[in-house]
């Protein structure tokens, strides 16, 4: 059953409609962008992390600049992750790195080896320190592929820590003065891997800390990963969770990136995406092409079984299709990367062109491709919301 649902929300930086996409300005930025080329591709907001933040520049130097707006000198809608999932990543692939436990995550730095701790209750306190106009609470989330014991486990210490996150919120609502129009809004986490009892059980226990700490939750995010190990969608899981939440909140699909998926996701009642995919894929010479222009075919999109690597999507149904523009097919092609596309790539250069940069190891050509990138996400999204 479709759910195609279309919400205007408020943040003390400006207004958004569902549904969204947000770019990863993971550090603070989005590599080889500046503020105005995000401008001109349509996107508005962003997605920061709260553990890379704190790492580098730190947050002394964040809170001397009054805010990480004002040291991006970006005035619009900004996301804050918790680093929860990029911390919890550090431990479970090196457990030298650090150890978990049900009062505090303690962690080495990647970079210089020292020492960190982060509780529930430091991570929403950066996250103010921050000034973002979203956060996330603090979760656990676990690799899919753990047992189902060892994700229950999960799923409780999640619920644990949203309750200390929430009440944390509300304290520094009160310590900053301030009100429901200028305040940041809250998200809490769903965890419970590949179980739909977990899920479940996540998503209920959420609701519970809401009505117990006196507020209710702005949304409601999608932990861990969308596909299996072996890259398989979880569409039974992301639309059971979806259906967990409740309807007048938020439903965040985080890391769900690739066009599909996200096409995929928005019937499910699934509001905002984020994802690296746009840029990444860009620096890496890779870029998305819409076919059939003159059609918008998502409601009769066959879409696979398995979420093939974006590399490679070769569906013959699919509404878009990606080039490789290293390819040697490209230097004598002198039309645009996209003859449809108003981006300042399709409306100055070439694929020769573009592929001349790239095999010249140029920045100039991953600057170009992103940019195409994100104006293809910022028209798929605008799409998404005219249906």
């Amino acid at each position: 059953m479709n759910n195609f649902r279309h919400k205007k929300i408020n943040t003390k930086n400006g207004s958004l409609k569902t549904p969204f996409f947000m770019p990863d300005a993971t550090r603070g930025f989005v590599k080889f962008l500046n503020n105005e080329d995000i401008r001109k591709t349509g996107i508005v907001p962003m997605v920061v992390n709260t553990y890379h933040l704190f790492l580098q520049p730190t947050m002394e130097i964040i809170k001397k600049a009054g805010g990480v707006h004002k040291f991006m000198n970006y005035h619009k809608p900004l996301l804050s992750d918790s680093g929860g999932y990029q911390v919890f990543s550090l431990i479970h692939k090196n457990p030298k790195m650090g150890k978990i436990t049900d009062e505090e995550v303690i962690f080495r730095s990647p970079a210089s080896g020292e020492k960190h701790i982060i509780t529930p209750e430091k991570s929403i306190q950066i996250q103010f320190d921050l000034g973002v106009d979203m956060m996330v609470c603090f979760d656990d989330p676990p690799p899919n592929n753990y047992s189902k014991e060892k994700i229950s486990k999960a799923v409780e210490r999640t619920i644990r820590w949203a309750k200390r996150c929430l009440i944390e919120y509300n304290k520094q609502i009160k310590k900053r003065k301030l009100t429901d129009k200028n305040r940041p809004l809250i998200f809490a986490v769903v965890q419970g891997g590949e179980h739909v009892d977990l899920r479940k059980r996540c998503a209920d226990g959420l609701i519970e800390v809401g009505e117990e700490v006196g507020r209710d939750w702005d949304g409601y995010g999608f932990g861990a990963r969308h596909v299996d190990e072996k890259g398989v969608f979880l569409e039974e899981i992301l639309r059971a969770t979806a259906s967990f939440i409740p309807e007048k909140s938020l439903r965040f699909a985080l890391g769900v990136g690739t066009p599909e998926d996200i096409v995929r996701c928005y019937p499910m009642g699934w509001d905002m995406f984020d994802c690296v995919i746009p840029t990444r894929e860009g620096r890496h010479g890779r870029l998305f092409i819409r076919n059939k222009q003159s059609e918008f075919p998502i409601s009769n999109f066959q879409f696979p079984n398995k979420s093939k690597k974006i590399s490679k999507s070769k569906n013959k149904n699919s509404f878009y299709k990606i080039i490789t523009i290293r390819n040697s097919k490209f230097k004598k092609d002198f039309a645009p990367v996209d003859k449809n596309c108003d981006c300042e790539l399709c409306q100055n250069h070439t694929r020769a062109y573009l592929n001349h940069l790239f095999r010249s190891g140029d920045p100039l050509g991953m600057r170009l491709a992103s940019i195409h990138n994100l104006r293809f996400y910022a028209k798929l999204m605008k799409e998404l919301r005219e249906m």
